[in-house]
């Protein structure tokens, strides 16, 4: 902004690991394997990061932009110093910086039933509606994993529905310095599905979004740096209770849209705001150690909302 950086420490924590303090961590196999190598000058330490911090997120940067990307990170900085004051400027030569990923995990299962919604739909002079039911099989999904989106739609009009478009949206909230909220679509698959007039429809779609598929996007929230081969398209955000929404950073959530189209050309129904219904459930977009939660399934006429 205007040439500015901004910066706002979320969490602080200072270990005293020479001369020797209270710090005493239970070694691990890495720690012993470490210290073999350091010999006599190695010194381990370990530090635990409260629940509520929020996880690592990147926004993409585009191809012609400069310095840090903007983002949430966590970084060890080791240094030497005579003085133990935090705060104390150090030099650089005198520094050692590593960059720590935090990522979410979740369970396999969780025993909840997968969520489901409906709506009911005229059509403009006409008497009869049509009736579109969208719901998931289970209630996680993990990055990579097929989303298997189960559409039933019984059409009682005069009017043919040719195809059924779904999208899938991931809309950021940076609220570290401004209200700043914007959407990014990460997929968009059509489906060559005929509904004739007076008839019923019940099949099982299958969408996959990627983020192979939208690595030229600029703005996108990841799960950690592009360079790191491992990275997914950024976990739904999990509010807790007691969590401060503004220590948080960056907001990240999804919605998928399930649009019915018609012969007559247009959305179903010319649907407006008030049409949206919310129903909870969850999506985990990262690998099987990362979750994305969706906690809104909303209809435009099938409209699932992914929130993290």
């Amino acid at each position: 902004v205007i040439g500015l950086s901004f910066r706002k420490d979320i969490w602080f924590k200072h270990l005293q690991l020479y001369p020797a303090a209270d710090h005493k961590p239970t070694l691990t196999p890495m720690h012993d394997c470490l210290l073999k190598k350091a010999g006599e000058q190695g010194h381990a330490f370990t530090f635990d990061i409260p629940v509520n911090l929020p996880c690592s997120v990147t926004l993409q940067p585009g191809p012609d932009d400069a310095g840090k990307a903007c983002g949430v990170d966590f970084e060890v900085k080791t240094y030497i110093s005579d003085v133990a004051d935090p705060e104390e400027k150090l030099d650089k030569k005198d520094t050692a910086r590593l960059i720590v990923r935090k990522i979410q995990f979740a369970p396999d299962a969780t025993g909840a039933p997968g969520p489901k919604a409906d709506i009911c739909k005229s059509f403009m002079m006409s008497d009869k509606p049509v009736h579109l039911e969208a719901s998931l099989d289970k209630e996680i999904y993990y990055h990579g994993d097929p989303i298997n989106v189960n559409v039933k739609v019984k059409n009682e009009t005069t009017k043919t529905v040719t195809k059924i478009k779904v999208t899938v949206d991931q809309t950021t909230d940076v609220v570290l310095y401004s209200a700043d909220k914007y959407t990014k679509t990460v997929l968009c698959q059509e489906f060559g599905e005929t509904i004739e007039a007076n008839s019923t429809f019940d099949k099982s779609l299958t969408i996959t979004p990627l983020l192979a598929d939208n690595k030229e996007k600029r703005g996108l929230a990841l799960d950690g740096r592009l360079k790191d081969e491992d990275t997914n398209l950024a976990s739904n955000t999990i509010m807790r209770d007691g969590m401060d929404k503004e220590v948080l950073g960056i907001l990240v959530s999804y919605k998928i849209k399930v649009n019915l189209m018609v012969s007559s050309g247009g959305l179903l129904g010319g649907l407006t705001a008030s049409d949206v219904q919310d129903l909870p459930y969850l999506i985990n977009c990262q690998s099987r150690t990362d979750v994305v939660r969706v906690q809104c399934l909303s209809l435009v006429v099938a409209n699932f909302c992914i929130t993290k």
